[in-house]
């Protein structure tokens, strides 16, 4: 940013929020897919058309939409393995708490739809048969993106993480909330919720909350005045106070219209893919438009996302820059990205242009090599559908790993002596 005293905003939804039911059902139907499929690979499965599992070769594009009492799941999906979509779309509303009518969604009648039918060969063809066919770098080589596009990364030192201070604190905000439900420290929470988050920057860096809005859906009985009382007291000051940022002047908006008993699916339509900037960095860092959830790790809009945070993340932690944003582009069927581009806003200490050479060095972004360096065809997605597919403290979450800061530093010593 050119100036460098600012305000800025950043938002997250709750698990129940209807964008993100649909984004955990994709999920959760692919991390069946690739799970049925691995468990048939190790017992030597092999279709009556000769076909031989192999979870290498799973093709998954599953996108969900839901209204009230119903849900719709569609895409293109190619696997030797059974998955029963009615019971996964089911078992995910429980998990999230949509389990009575009076929470305005019952997992147990609400009405599914599969419309899944098989991935094109068009698409499957510039990345089809590389697994299959060959071993080692010879199949890395041959693996071709799934898709054109440009995926960002970005990080940066504002908190522990490496993530921007707003979306980190909406994320944990939203985390909360959840947790202060699911434990009944608060009975009349419903499911569906945001959080918002406004923090000010003097000199580029974040010094203060300045505004903080929590929306929750809540069963009739509660009363607004109950509802901001608990909101700060269970929610609020817990997440705030822990991360120790100033914000006892912030201005507190809790259910701003007074009312949010109609929530959920029945509240609102949701589609698979639309809290795109929740998943990433809350709009402080570019985003090259493709969502992540219900595709396959051949789909480079996940996948080199995924990348492109991990190279943004070991930049950071390597000390080389405080804030670090990458791109990288792909072609259909071509193994090699494009362009990769590096930007530190001004903050490296050395050129970004050596960091591009650095980054192409030390990482391998051909899709084969992500999918194989970041373990990613294991079925951990499900997880990340809420609450931000970066910024998260967990082994399974394989790119913000800062495991190439070494070599990374040594790199740029050899570039500049």
């Amino acid at each position: 940013m050119a100036h460098k005293n600012y305000l800025f905003t950043s938002e997250s939804v709750t698990e129940g929020h209807p964008d993100k039911i649909c984004d955990q059902i994709s999920d959760a139907i692919l991390d069946a897919i690739l799970e049925r499929e691995a468990t048939l690979q190790r017992r030597g499965y092999v279709s009556p058309e000769g076909v031989a599992a192999n979870v290498e070769n799973v093709r998954c594009a599953c996108e969900t939409f839901t209204t009230t009492g119903t849900i719709a799941v569609m895409g293109e999906v190619r696997t030797q393995a059974y998955v029963d979509v009615q019971q996964i779309v089911r078992e995910t509303l429980r998990k999230i708490g949509y389990d009575r009518a009076k929470f305005g969604f019952d997992c147990d009648t609400c009405g599914v739809m599969s419309l899944i039918h098989e991935q094109s060969p068009d698409i499957a063809q510039g990345v089809d048969g590389t697994y299959a066919r060959a071993d080692g770098e010879d199949a890395i080589e041959r693996t071709g993106a799934g898709d054109q596009g440009m995926m960002f990364g970005y990080a940066s030192d504002e908190t522990p993480v490496l993530m921007p201070m707003p979306i980190y604190l909406a994320h944990r905000l939203s985390e909360r909330l959840a947790e202060v439900r699911k434990l009944g420290l608060v009975d009349y929470l419903r499911p569906d919720g945001k959080t918002q988050v406004t923090v000010r920057y003097e000199d580029d860096r974040p010094v203060e909350v300045t505004a903080i809005v929590v929306s929750t859906q809540h069963g009739e009985e509660a009363t607004i005045e109950q509802i901001r009382r608990d909101m700060v007291d269970q929610v609020i000051r817990p997440v705030l106070d822990a991360v120790g940022i100033e914000w006892s002047n912030a201005e507190i908006y809790v259910n701003p219209t007074g009312r949010f008993v109609v929530g959920g699916p029945m509240g609102d339509t949701g589609l698979t893919g639309r809290k795109i900037i929740v998943d990433t960095y809350g709009g402080m860092g570019r985003h090259g438009g493709g969502a992540f959830s219900g595709k396959d790790p051949t789909k480079v809009d996940r996948s080199a996302a995924y990348a492109a945070r991990w190279v943004a993340k070991n930049v950071v932690a390597a000390g080389l820059a405080r804030k670090c944003e990458v791109q990288l582009a792909y072609a259909i069927g071509i193994t090699r990205p494009l362009s990769i581009m590096v930007d530190t806003f001004g903050t490296g200490t050395v050129d970004d242009s050596v960091l591009d050479a650095v980054v192409a060095k030390v990482f391998d972004l051909r899709p084969g090599a992500i999918i194989r360096d970041l373990k990613l065809l294991r079925p951990i997605y499900q997880k990340t559908a809420a609450y931000g597919h970066f910024g998260r403290e967990d082994p399974d979450f394989t790119w913000e790993r800062t495991d190439r800061v070494d070599e990374i530093r040594a790199a740029v010593a050899e570039l500049v002596g």
